[in-house]
């Protein structure tokens, strides 16, 4: 991975493009890697297909290869959409208020 990219970086931007296109439309992960990049993205790939992974156990995305939910062991293309519901109960994307 190239050293000016953190696997932060990475996955800002995946959930930001995920977001952006909301849960109707999706994304390659090659998406995120090109965008922040340049011409060294091929080699974020990796890392972007295992932070989307990461972003699906969390409930924040959904992975997806010809429409259907996947796991991490998937071969081929896959594709993120975002998820306007938090699956896990009690995940929170914004600090809630104290009483």
């Amino acid at each position: 991975m190239p050293e000016q990219v953190s696997d932060a970086d990475l996955r800002a931007e995946i959930l930001r493009i995920a977001e952006q296109r909301g849960s109707s439309k999706t994304l390659c992960p090659s998406d995120a890697a090109r965008s922040i990049g340049g011409d060294t993205w091929r080699e974020l790939m990796p890392s972007a297909r295992r932070i989307a992974f990461e972003l699906a156990a969390e409930g924040l995305v959904d992975v997806t290869q010809h429409g259907d939910r996947v796991e991490s062991d998937v071969r081929g293309p896959i594709r993120i959409r975002w998820v306007d519901e938090p699956a896990q109960e009690g995940l929170s994307l914004t600090p809630s208020e104290s009483p």
